[in-house]
């Protein structure tokens, strides 16, 4: 199979040419269409994820059919189109067992605890209880833009914010993740504020839902948000930064909730928090780690409604050698949206 590899962290990215991966018993191996390429992917190419071991293929939002199975595989069949949650479940935990696949300590990721989607073939594990069967009415383009980023925010605004019709929604960065979380937002009845640096992820925030747009290079956005509505019911940094997190607290209202879909990296693995605020002003800090596959159906028949359109994510579509280029400098990227490799092209 071809794939994107490397040998070194932060070093030279590469289509190569690699051994086709074998099904374990209760595993599949798919035929990636189409991939997502995430914030994430870049953390980990970088070095900042200790469950890569190296060589390495990255990638893992991906959707595609199945070319070959395991013998314990009751589920599924070869031909099958599906897409996976991006935190592969043991199936056995009591985490797994009660729905909550999504903090299994024993799970598996594609791109991370092996090799990945940025290649025309990935192996996954436990198929029957983390593959999803893709309805014909959603492309695989649109399935590996649900992700971890859509799904995520999905999960997050849903389930652990539980966003209500009307509630004001801040959220701080408006790429993948963050106008992922602009469209739930909006699609659950909240009033929508985007804040960014970038006019060109503004406007396109606008477009999907925004009602109010805040350059916080050009404005104080905390003192905006308390001015505009008294503050936020909930914020949510989608960004991941030690700057945007704290000015999402602190753009927060009165018993306001914080959610956190952007991942936050530092050296020690702890980040400085306005934690005075939070106890003060009895504020909710809540984090989301993705969404399990039990969960996927729920989401799916509002995209199949018409309800969600991570379609409308879609900026670019591009092949593994162009992917290559486009990993290496995703710290640098300013393309709002999200951008599919399609490691068949």
């Amino acid at each position: 199979m071809r794939a994107i590899y490397f040998t070194e962290f932060n070093g030279k990215l590469e289509v190569k040419d690699l051994p086709d991966p074998i099904a374990s018993d209760r595993g599949v191996v798919i035929k990636v269409e189409a991939s997502g390429l995430c914030r994430s992917d870049w953390h980990g190419y970088v070095g900042h994820d200790t469950d890569i071991k190296l060589p390495h293929v990255p990638g893992h939002e991906l959707a595609g059919t199945i070319a070959s199975i395991g013998s314990a595989v009751k589920k599924f069949k070869v031909g099958d189109r599906v897409t996976v949650p991006f935190v592969n479940g043991c199936g056995d935990c009591e985490f797994c067992l009660r729905g909550d696949a999504q903090v299994c300590p024993k799970q598996t990721q594609p791109g991370f605890t092996h090799w990945g989607s940025f290649a025309e073939l990935v192996a996954l594990e436990n198929a029957d209880f983390n593959l999803i069967n893709l309805p014909d009415e959603i492309s695989f383009s649109t399935a590996a833009a649900l992700g971890c980023r859509f799904a995520t925010a999905y999960r997050g605004l849903a389930k652990r914010a539980q966003v209500k019709p009307g509630e004001w929604v801040a959220v701080f960065g408006c790429g993948g993740v963050g106008l992922s979380a602009i469209m739930i937002a909006k699609a659950l009845g909240a009033k929508v504020i985007a804040v960014d640096i970038s006019e060109r992820a503004l406007d396109q925030a606008g477009k999907l839902g925004a009602g109010l747009l805040i350059n916080s290079k050009d404005v104080d956005a905390i003192a905006s948000i308390q001015t505009m509505c008294g503050g936020a019911d909930v914020a949510i940094d989608a960004l991941g930064s030690p700057e945007t997190t704290q000015a999402a607290v602190m753009s927060l209202k009165r018993r306001g909730r914080h959610l956190q879909l952007g991942l936050l990296l530092t050296p020690t693995g702890l980040t400085q928090m306005p934690m005075a605020r939070v106890i003060a002003w009895e504020l909710d800090l809540l984090g989301s780690h993705g969404m399990a596959a039990v969960d996927y159906p729920e989401m799916l028949e509002l995209v199949k409604s018409g309800a969600l359109a991570p379609e409308k994510l879609r900026t670019n579509e591009i092949g593994l050698a162009i992917g290559t280029k486009a990993l290496a400098e995703m710290d640098l990227y300013n393309t709002p949206g999200i951008t599919i490799i399609n490691p068949q092209h």
